[in-house]
């Protein structure tokens, strides 16, 4: 128990899982664009809700007072 425990993910070789390293190198680059997309769609989906209130349902009401 003096030797400290290796996996083999430790290696590159073992995190790659044999596959080509300038691939997983050349998506890395790439970013999470799915994930930025899918935020984006969200985000456009909640501010047209919020524009849709606005002026279906306060709007029509009138000012204050």
């Amino acid at each position: 128990m003096d030797s400290p425990h290796q996996t083999r993910s430790g290696t590159v070789e073992g995190a790659a899982n044999g596959a080509d390293i300038s691939l997983l190198a050349h998506e890395l680059k790439q970013g999470p664009r799915g994930a930025l997309f899918l935020a984006t769609i969200s985000v456009l989906a909640l501010l047209a809700g919020w524009l849709a209130f606005y002026f279906l349902l306060f709007m029509p009401r009138g000012p204050i007072g």
